[in-house]
């Protein structure tokens, strides 16, 4: 095999709660994890040596170097394997870039799973999930997928059980946001008031309408303890929200960092309802629709594909 596709998939963050600031500069999270149906697609293929294609909207904002979280998997998958492996990857992107919605960490979790399986190293997801670790906070999910709830820096995963399917609209944003920029709001914002911020904890509201497939329970528990920081960095957002809320959202949220707004709908039809009435405002440059739950990079059958038969 020459060469292995692996398709992975966006997430939206139905709670994200954040703790204090620690002393290594990471803040102790609740952030509970839904994969939607938006998927990056990473290839990997037989090279002498390290190199990264990215293709797709605003492709060019990608980092081609060792700053891309993708290359970053592989290279530490080869070591791991302690042998002189390389690889091509070619990243297909329509999860937002800097968009709040883990791109980057799904392309490295797709980038581990098609490696393993393009070099042939047989490691198991339990040894895949150490070195997602090891990457980024968000890259353990992005292997399995689903509903789970993150706690630690978001990589310490417990899997949730889901009632049903639930439908989205994503309005995404010009340009990115910054993820360490907007934590860094957030602090500033909470010492500004003088807030003593407590241990992140679970909503058990949340959770219970999650496990009951309620969307409309779920749509007024969503939180998201950025939110403030990224409107706040990017002001038009408080529009964006509010647009959805007036056209039926059962709930309107930041999706991590942001800048993409989340719509949780009641129905696919409302979905494209939704979907539509926000393409024609002036409050975002696009809106596509998603559902969850979803599975992971480890959850999809890699495509292997022999030189010369794409």
């Amino acid at each position: 095999m020459d060469s292995v596709t692996v398709r992975v998939p966006a997430k939206v963050n139905l709670q994200l709660a954040v703790g204090p600031l620690r002393d290594d500069g990471y803040h102790d999270l609740v952030n509970i994890f839904h994969a939607v149906s938006i998927y990056d697609h990473v290839t990997a293929t037989a090279a002498g040596s390290f190199s990264t294609e990215v293709i797709g909207d605003r492709s060019e904002e990608v980092p081609l170097g060792d700053d891309n979280l993708a290359i970053r998997a592989a290279r530490a998958l080869a070591e791991r394997a302690g042998r002189p492996l390389a690889a091509r990857l070619t990243i297909r992107k329509s999860i937002p870039v800097a968009g709040g919605m883990a791109g980057g960490s799904a392309d490295a979790a797709g980038a581990l799973v098609a490696c393993n399986e393009l070099w042939k190293l047989g490691l198991s997801s339990a040894e895949l999930l150490e070195i997602a670790a090891g990457i980024g906070s968000d890259v353990p999910f992005a292997l399995f997928g689903g509903t789970a709830v993150g706690t630690g820096r978001g990589e310490k995963l417990t899997g949730v059980t889901t009632g049903g399917r639930f439908h989205w609209v994503f309005a995404l944003a010009e340009g990115g946001l910054s993820t360490p920029a907007v934590y860094g709001r957030c602090d500033r914002l909470r010492e500004s008031r003088g807030e003593r911020v407590g241990p992140p904890r679970e909503s058990t509201a949340l959770m219970a309408a999650v496990r009951d497939g309620d969307a409309d329970a779920l749509g007024a528990e969503l939180t998201n303890d950025l939110q403030e920081a990224a409107v706040d960095l990017r002001p038009s957002l408080a529009a964006t929200l509010d647009a959805g809320r007036e056209r039926g959202a059962l709930g309107a949220i930041v999706s991590g960092s942001g800048p993409t707004c989340a719509f949780l709908v009641a129905s696919e039809s409302g979905a494209d309802d939704l979907r539509s009435a926000l393409t024609g405002s002036a409050v975002c440059r696009a809106a596509v629709t998603a559902h969850g739950p979803v599975r992971g990079a480890l959850g999809y059958e890699p495509d292997a594909v022999a030189s010369g038969r794409r």
